[in-house]
């Protein structure tokens, strides 16, 4: 299956740079500004295209795990949003790393992630020096340092000033002979004007070829698999749903016969469902009281801007339409887009009752996961209210009735 592989990375780069934003505190678009500083750094350091590619994935994806550290120190009994100089830099970088097992990027992209905040001088996480980190660890680590304290998204003369002396006399303490000779060969005031937020996303388009790439199901399935853990990070309410979803999607699916491009597609559309959960802001997703009509229609927004994200991915039509839609009702009071059952495909249709259902049996830390009986009784009472598609509905029924059967 052919899809841009700069479209899927750019694309959910803004959801991963909400929860950087939510958790560390960094700007908006950091990831972007991150990819395009490396990408200045390394075509003049004389890199070729594909490894130019490379190195801008690696650079969007450098805090993929920020949303899994974060629940593992939660069950640990630390919220790293309250206390976060408990931030343990090592570990989100060995659980990105191992992420990144999951996206096929060529081998100098090997342990870029792992080492992204190694410094010159073997003072950080891992004891590397520069000479023991590779290059894209190193130029990342420069890229995010620099955006991450010196807030990119705007630049004057002075700060300018300021920021090319705190480089220089970080050489070889924090950053490489190698790294700095690029970023001063690379980057001028110029350059750094045009890392406005209004201006990345063109930046970022004109600065690498448009790059499609096959992707075999597998590659596919497993780089939204990674994003499914992402999104279910975000909350401990939320555990296994987004993958949850995405098996039972490739399962029925495969069950009403559809061939095995739809069945990947079915499968990624469950995986990314809920990316624009990202979006929203934990406190009220998570929020242990009623919500306010107006918090719920906070809410309620995640499924615009799952659509938002999704929709700017090239080759993406079907997916976003499938994942987005998976709230809407066939009596017209579903969101975001409240349409009724003449513009809903099968497809959408299935994946709304496949969430409810998931969203009933699965244990959640407030609950116990329903019986497959009681989702069921629900599910029907939501068929007779006009919401639900009612031969789905059935099927569900069926197929994991005959899995608990099988299974007991």
């Amino acid at each position: 299956m052919k899809l841009s592989f700069n479209d899927m990375l750019y694309a959910f780069s803004y959801a991963l740079d909400c929860v950087e934003h939510e958790m560390i505190g960094v700007t908006t678009h950091h990831g972007k500004r991150v990819a395009y500083l490396c990408i200045l750094m390394g075509k003049y350091l004389n890199l070729p295209q594909p490894l130019l590619v490379d190195l801008a994935a690696c650079a969007i994806l450098h805090d993929n795990a920020l949303t899994e550290y974060i629940q593992a120190e939660y069950f640990k009994g630390v919220n790293i949003y309250e206390e976060k100089q408990y931030f343990n830099e090592g570990t989100h970088c060995i659980l990105g790393e191992q992420n990144m097992d999951k996206v096929p990027l060529c081998i100098e992209a090997k342990n870029a992630v792992l080492y992204h905040h190694e410094n010159a001088d073997g003072s950080g996480p891992f004891g590397k020096t520069a000479e023991q980190t590779p290059l894209f660890a190193q130029l990342i680590h420069m890229a995010d340092q620099i955006d991450a304290n010196w807030d990119l998204s705007f630049i004057n003369q002075r700060k300018y000033q300021k920021l090319f002396d705190f480089i220089d006399k970080n050489t070889d303490i924090l950053f490489s002979k190698q790294c700095v000779e690029a970023f001063h060969g690379a980057i001028h005031y110029e350059e750094l004007d045009e890392l406005k937020s209004d201006e990345i996303e063109r930046l970022l388009a004109q600065s690498l070829d448009d790059t499609e790439r096959d992707y075999s199901e597998k590659e596919l399935m497993d780089f939204a698999g990674m994003f499914a853990k992402i999104i279910d990070y975000k909350s401990e309410f939320t555990g296994h749903h987004s993958l949850g979803i995405a098996e039972k999607a490739a399962y029925m699916s495969k069950h009403f016969g559809f061939d095995d491009i739809t069945v990947t597609k079915m499968f990624v559309a469950g995986a990314v469902h809920d990316i624009g959960k990202l979006v929203i802001d934990k406190d009220i997703l998570e929020k242990p009281d009623k919500l306010t009509e107006q918090e719920y229609k906070y809410i309620q927004n995640h499924a615009y801007y799952t659509y938002d994200i999704l929709s700017k991915i090239k080759g993406f039509e079907d997916i976003t339409k499938w994942a987005s839609l998976h709230h809407e009702k066939l009596n017209g009071k579903g969101y975001p887009f409240g349409k009724t059952a003449d513009g809903l495909g099968f497809n959408e249709r299935l994946m709304a009752c496949l969430d409810i259902y998931q969203a009933l049996t699965e244990e959640r830390p407030y609950k116990k996961g329903m019986s497959h009986d009681k989702s069921m009784e629900i599910l029907r009472n939501l068929v007779e209210g006009g919401s639900l598609d009612d031969e789905i509905v059935e099927e569900i029924g069926k197929v994991y009735g005959n899995c608990l059967i099988k299974n007991s």
